[in-house]
This record gives structure tokens, sequence and C-alpha cells, in this order.
């Protein structure tokens, strides 16, 4: 019996050190994770989120001046992406031009406003119809976090996105900057 022991030793060591290398040749063999969305259409879409990002820390930040400036700079991003690199249905690319106007149609209304608040409650609507958009278009470039407050508007509550999964809350800033919490995170990326 102790004869057999090192034989049988061997071919159980041998026979899981086999399993291993196809497995790892596997690896190897995937394809690059590739965008169903064109590299220029994706560029875009990251400097119309990422000014859209900018209006919500303004906001967080109670900064009037600095969230008029970013409302404006997501009105000029919002009215020219160019939807034709968005790989998907035309229905599609229809619903998404109705959230891109009615994002730049907000964002000149919030510009226009005096009042921090006012301003508020135009970031809530372009906050919905931002969501929309990310889910519509597939952007799978980064995972963008969908956030409410209960709190916001006389407890009706309300949602934005940010780029992080910590609670930074753009209808209360300083008075109550972590109320909150993440209801959903999309992220469209090839796992």
């Amino acid at each position: 019996m102790k004869k057999f022991f090192p034989i049988i030793a061997f071919g159980v060591l041998a026979a899981c050190g086999s399993e291993d290398k196809p497995a790892e040749e596997a690896k190897k063999d995937l394809p690059l994770s590739q965008s169903q969305n064109t590299h220029a259409f994706n560029n875009q879409f990251g400097i119309l989120l990422a000014n859209y990002y900018h209006l919500k820390d303004a906001l967080v930040l109670s900064n009037d001046t600095m969230a008029t400036t970013s409302a404006q700079r997501l009105v000029k991003d919002a009215d020219s992406l160019n939807l034709e690199g968005v790989k998907a249905d035309p229905s599609i690319v229809e619903m998404a031009k109705g959230y891109l106007r009615s994002i730049s149609a907000e964002a000149k209304a919030l510009s226009g406003e005096n009042d921090i608040e006012a301003k508020r409650k135009s970031f809530q609507m372009i906050s919905d119809n931002m969501y929309d958009l990310v889910r519509t278009v597939h952007y799978d470039q980064a995972t963008v976090y969908h956030q409410f407050c209960p709190m916001a508007f006389d407890d009706a509550g309300a949602y934005w996105l940010s780029q992080s999964s910590d609670i930074k809350n753009p209808y209360y800033g300083k008075k109550m900057l972590s109320c909150g919490e993440v209801k959903d995170s999309i992220d469209f990326r090839a796992k």
C-alpha cells in the first residue's frame, strides 16, 4: 500500500494542475470590452455628465454663481450632443433627444433664477432627465449613482446623480450634507 501512495498522490497532483491551464488560457482569449456607442459619443457624453456633476457640486456648496455657470455649460453640451454615435433603435435615439431638450430647457431656466432654492428645484428636473438619458443611451464608461433625499422639497423627496457612492446632498448643501442614500447604480460596462 505504501508503494502505491506516491503514485496516487502524483496522479492527483497532475490532474489538479492540468485543470488550471485551460482556465488560464480561456482568460487570455477573452476579448477586451468595447463600448456599445462610438468613442466620439462617449467623449461628448462624458463632458455633459461632468458638467452636470459640476452643477451638483455648486449646489452642494450653495454657490449661486458657480451653479449659473455650470448650468450654462450644461445647456451648451446638451444642445450640441451628437446622438449619431448611439448604437440603438431610432426610437431610442428620439427618446434621448427629448431628454436632452428637457435638460437644456431646464438648465436655461436654472441659470435665469436668482434664488438658490429655485435653482435646486430646476436641478431636480434636470436630474430626473439625466437619469433617464443615461439609462436610454446605455452610457458605459463609468458607474453613475442615483441618489435620493427623502426630505427635499418639504418631504416630497428628490433624486440626483453622482460619480461616487458618497452622499453630498445638493438640495440642502451644508445644512444636511449627508442626508440621502444610493437608490441605484447604473453600470453598463461589460463585465
